[in-house]
Order: C-alpha cells, then sequence, then structure tokens
C-alpha cells in the first residue's frame, strides 16, 4: 500500500510521504489565497475552491478564514455554510451531508496520534532525516445539522442527520440522528421534535 492508501485507511503511514506532503502545501497555499480574497472576489473564490474541495456541492459557502490539511479528502453536500475560522485535517475522509450549519471558530478533525511517547515521537531515519508514524479515523456529519461556536469534532465520529451541536462542544462519540446534544465531551441532552418548532415561539415574530 502506498502511505496514501494506508492514512485514508485508517492505519499507521508517514505524513512526511512526498505525495501527501506536496498535496498538504498546495491545500495549505489554496487555503491562504482563499483567506486573502474579498467576499466580493466571487470568480476567484470560485476557481480556489474547485481546487481545494474538489467534492463540493451546489450553493454551498464557506465563509473564511479557513484552513484544510488536504481538502481533497474533504466532501461538502448541498447548501452547506460555515462561518469564520473553519479548521479541517482531513488525513481521513471528512463528509458533509447537505443543508449543514458550521459556526464559528469550528475543528474537524481525523488525526490521531499513539499514547505511548515512544510510539508518538519523531523517529530519525540513517540519512539523518526525521518521521513519525500517524493514523486517522474517518468523520461523518448527517444532512441538516448545525454546529454552534467553537465546536470540535474528533476522528472516528460520525454525527447523524437534524443534529444540533452546542456552543463549546468537544464531540468524541456518535452522536444519533435529530439529537440536541452539547457538552465536552459532547453528550445527548434530548430529541429535537416539532415542539421545538419556531411557530411555538410567538415573541419571535
Amino acid at each position: 500500500m502506498t502511505e496514501e492508501q494506508k492514512m485514508l485507511a485508517g492505519k499507521l503511514y508517514d505524513p512526511s510521504d512526498s505525495k501527501l506532503e506536496k498535496r498538504r502545501q498546495l491545500a495549505h497555499r489554496l487555503s491562504k489565497e482563499y483567506n486573502d480574497t474579498l467576499e466580493t472576489d466571487a470568480e476567484k473564490r470560485k476557481a480556489i475552491m474547485a481546487e481545494l474541495l474538489p467534492d463540493c456541492g451546489e450553493g454551498t459557502f464557506l465563509q473564511g478564514p479557513l484552513q484544510f490539511d488536504y481538502g481533497c479528502y474533504t466532501k461538502f453536500g448541498k447548501r452547506c455554510y460555515a462561518n469564520f475560522n473553519l479548521v479541517v485535517l482531513d488525513v481521513c475522509p471528512v463528509v458533509f451531508g447537505d443543508d449543514v450549519f458550521i459556526g464559528p471558530n469550528c475543528s474537524f478533525v481525523s488525526p490521531m496520534h499513539a499514547y505511548l511517547p515512544e510510539e508518538r515521537n519523531l523517529k530519525q531515519r540513517p540519512d539523518g532525516s526525521y518521521y513519525d508514524l500517524e493514523y486517522g479515523k474517518p468523520i461523518t456529519v448527517g444532512n441538516n445539522c448545525w454546529f454552534g461556536s467553537n465546536v470540535t469534532v474528533c476522528g472516528g465520529v460520525t454525527i447523524g442527520d437534524g443534529c444540533v451541536i452546542g456552543a463549546g462542544s468537544v464531540v468524541t462519540r456518535d452522536i444519533p440522528a435529530n439529537s440536541l446534544a452539547a457538552g465536552s465531551p459532547c453528550r445527548v441532552i434530548r430529541q429535537i421534535t416539532e415542539q421545538d418548532s419556531v411557530k411555538h415561539h410567538p415573541e419571535l415574530f
């Protein structure tokens, strides 16, 4: 297996691999170029996004600034929105469904490291260069989810359709569909029902 194949399969891999390093450098450059544009630079942003995120659904808008590790291993469905300071570390696939809303300062982080320091720390090759071994776990977000500000979603998590994740949450385990969940670690508070409709809040009208 190539290092890329190992990485995407969730196996230990060497991130200093030349192909992976080249793609990371490209994604980091494209992220910076996107962040340096104005919202009114629609065509320039569209061109950058097509190269950074080739699998991005129609109507999806990422406010920026943003930072992707690879970009090409992230998929957005249709009509998604992300506010300021989105971070996606996609060493394993990170998949968002349709109509996902992401508040400011949210991170989706798939990389994992060994717990034992002797396994985690840098190692030296005979030529004197350094490397480490990492692995990742995928992240999957269903349709119609909303993430409050400052949410971190860790590798290996699946979030079902229709979930609301409260601000400041650290999501370390799966969240079932239609859940209101919050906290660190994030836990399900209750199910979201028709009683949560804004029509039951006349003060909003």
